[in-house]
């Protein structure tokens, strides 16, 4: 959510930031008539409310034949009021829908375009590899190593979902602790949160009103799966007013988390690629409404993950995400991206967004700063730590051997029992 004051004070740039970003300008026009709408209809009814107080409160010390004209007007004051009660409550949801889907300025940085063909390569790190052997895929190499059941699974749980069983079961859970361990020593709380939550918080994460159909919503209970720790923790201090000596807050989440892949069609979903239930941890960073220092931070996440893939002796490449591409929440995004042998490509393997005050405002969550004492919003920033199975795919292909072997990293050994080779 942004501060309307600042809309009504920065009309055009406003406007600039929301065509960057694909967005209708045309919406801050819409936006700021609501607004003075709705204060118009808020001063005329409580000069109404006022008004029918003052005459209610005359009644008594009126005279008998004052009494009836008095009540009279009351109660027309007090239609009145009722009439623009109902307008004022029609205006202020109008006004409080437009406010949840204005989207978060970009940075001024920022690639300017209007999709994913916008993004640019800041660097890549690593040579794709060069086998002296026809590599298989990460599907070949499963069923080679009796690895995974996803026919079987399929009939049980549907289309996109998997199960995978002994070196790689464990490998999976290897690199969430690989990584839960690096976050800890980096500072981060790790936490562990449920994949349950109610609609507030989706609106407060930025899902909601943009992405309902990526979604899962159980209505006997009302609730709803997660996609991301990042929600949840996203309004985990909702509604309170931190110290800024508390600041900043650090969490590595870890959840099971869900999403439908609603719009995923003509994408590759082939195997581990793109499946509905998955196991993340994230980062995620409450700090200072300080845009250098939330910069800071950005750039710190996303040194952490290129670690996490350079232990993991991943190649990979580095994308500053166009204006275009980003989502509503992100002032600034960065991707990282694993090379897939078998695709011939980079995928994504970590999305790295600075969302500035924009959540904060969303979920009421603020401090009271040292220096002048006033309340402030917090930035929040959120970067995967990682996220399996789809990190397991590059992992897997660019680590195999010509018998179908898998070698281990050295600083993943430790996780797996030693083990610097699974497989056959």
């Amino acid at each position: 959510m942004l501060d309307i004051k600042f809309i009504v004070d920065n009309q055009q740039y406003v406007k600039d930031c929301l065509s960057k970003k694909g967005f209708n300008p045309e919406n801050v026009d819409n936006l700021i008539s609501s607004y003075f709408e709705m204060n118009k209809l808020k001063t005329s009814s409580q000069a109404l409310a006022e008004e029918k107080n003052r005459l209610s409160n005359s009644i008594k010390s009126a005279s008998a034949e004052e009494r009836p004209a008095i009540i009279a007007k009351s109660k027309e004051i007090g239609e009145e009021f009722k009439k623009e009660q109902e307008q004022l409550n029609e205006v202020q949801a109008r006004f409080d829908d437009m406010m949840l889907r204005m989207p978060n300025y970009p940075s001024p940085d920022c690639p300017v375009a209007p999709d994913e063909s916008g993004n640019v390569v800041i660097r890549k790190v690593g040579e794709p590899r060069k086998f002296d052997f026809t590599p298989r895929d990460h599907i070949e190499l499963m069923e080679l190593n009796g690895w995974s059941e996803m026919e079987r699974i399929a009939k049980v749980s549907g289309s996109r979902t998997y199960a995978i069983k002994n070196d790689l079961a464990q490998l999976e859970l290897a690199m969430h602790m690989m990584v839960l361990d690096k976050l800890r020593s980096h500072g981060f709380t790790v936490i562990t949160v449920p994949s349950i939550s109610k609609e507030k918080p989706l609106y407060g994460q930025g899902y909601l009103p943009f992405s309902r159909d990526e979604i899962y919503y159980m209505p006997a209970d009302d609730l709803y799966l997660s996609g991301t720790a990042e929600l949840i923790l996203n309004s985990l201090h909702a509604d309170e007013i931190l110290s800024e000596n508390d600041l900043p807050i650090l969490y590595a989440g870890f959840s099971p988390c869900f999403r439908r892949e609603a719009g995923a069609a003509g994408k590759d979903t082939r195997g581990l690629v793109r499946v509905h239930q998955f196991m993340k941890t994230e980062q995620f960073v409450i700090c200072k409404n300080d845009i250098a220092e939330s910069e800071k931070w950005h750039q710190k996440l996303l040194a952490i993950s290129e670690e996490v893939l350079q232990d993991l002796e991943l190649p990979y490449q580095v994308l500053d995400i166009c204006t275009g591409d980003m989502g509503a929440p992100k002032y600034r995004q960065y991707d990282l991206e694993a090379w897939v042998p078998s695709q011939n490509c980079y995928r994504e393997t970590h999305s790295c967004s600075n969302i500035t005050d924009w959540q904060a405002r969303r979920t009421n969550l603020r401090y009271r700063d040292n220096a002048d004492g006033k309340v402030k919003y917090v930035h929040t920033l959120n970067n995967t730590g990682i996220a399996t199975p789809r990190a397991l795919v590059p992992f897997i292909e660019n680590h195999q051997n010509a018998d179908g072997t898998v070698n281990i990293p050295a600083k993943l050994q430790p996780y797996m029992g030693g083990k610097k080779v699974i497989g056959k």
